[in-house]
């Protein structure tokens, strides 16, 4: 996995000697992937303690559901469901915290509050969300999409090669980025998974994720339980965590150096095992199963 250090309002995140692991807590009452089971902000709060636990290294927080059966959460709404959050995290838990967000305002509060990264899935679409990064220093993630927020966009002739479109489109938003004053240092890249994308496009850009390390920046893959897995399995959102593991293993292999996932304990079990099969971690020659958890009971 090739290194990088990513700047984050005055942190230095080392990424590359193994995946990150991004968990999601959802501010907001209607996600896809927990409708709303974690309805306030104690209990949004236990959830973060719990995923870091786990092995979480960041919690990424979000106050719009990107479901676009409904529309746009007021700025000032957001702000009012994300911020509590983000102090929370950060004062309680000393939680490294990215903010899901696309709308400058927002992204703003959050980062005085304490987060330091920004996680735009709307591919920039506002560049004063750029200009925001630039001036506190946070991280931001660029991500792939031809759709506007809230926006489905499904039309599998809309690529003649998904790579080059993916590859394309985040070139000229790292200018744009850069462009407002944004280093490259502080710059993370996702392709954007199902986002303007059928999952067939999606498998197809996937099965080729490597090809985007050319564009020198860390990869952030966000697969938990998206509706490309779905499609192949039949599943639905609660029930795809074997699939999430086998895009996620696939994801490492490619060089994914931050993994966003709901189900942050089995992540962290799957990349232990396989660390471990492939020589990449050290293995006690001494190393026994403890007998309390030999039998289940």
């Amino acid at each position: 996995m090739r290194r990088h250090t990513v700047a984050a309002a005055g942190r230095a995140l080392a990424l590359g000697e193994r995946p990150w692991l991004m968990g999601i807590v959802n501010a907001s009452p209607d996600s896809f992937s927990d409708a709303g089971a974690f309805p306030d902000l104690d209990a949004r709060v236990a959830l973060a303690r719990e995923l870091l636990e786990a092995g979480a290294d960041i919690i990424d927080v979000g106050g719009e559901s990107g479901i676009t059966l409904r529309p746009p959460v007021a700025v000032q709404e957001e702000i009012e469901r994300v911020v509590p959050l983000v102090r929370r995290l950060v004062s309680e838990l000393d939680a490294t915290v990215s903010v899901d967000t696309y709308k400058p305002p927002v992204a703003e509060a959050a980062i005085a509050a304490g987060a330091v990264i920004v996680n735009d899935v709307s591919g920039l679409r506002d560049p004063a969300l750029a200009d925001v990064c630039a001036r506190t220093g946070a991280a931001l993630v660029l991500m792939h999409t031809r759709a506007a927020p809230k926006q489905r966009l499904q039309d599998p002739e809309l690529y003649d090669d998904v790579v080059a479109d993916v590859i394309g489109f985040l070139a000229e938003r790292i200018d744009c980025a850069r462009a407002r004053g944004v280093r490259d240092e502080q710059l993370i890249l996702d392709p954007g998974p199902d986002f303007a994308k059928t999952p067939a496009q999606t498998i197809a850009l996937l099965a080729r994720l490597e090809e985007l390390h050319a564009l020198g920046r860390p990869l952030l893959l966000a697969v938990s339980r998206k509706d490309f897995i779905g499609a192949l399995t039949g599943r639905k959102p609660g029930e795809r965590l074997a699939g999430t593991l086998a895009a996620i293993g696939h994801g490492v292999d490619a060089g994914a150096h931050i993994l966003r996932v709901h189900d942050v304990a089995a992540t962290a079990d799957f990349l232990v095992v396989r660390a471990a099969l492939r020589g990449e971690a050290e293995v006690d020659s001494r190393l026994a199963l403890d007998d309390a958890i030999r039998h289940a009971r």
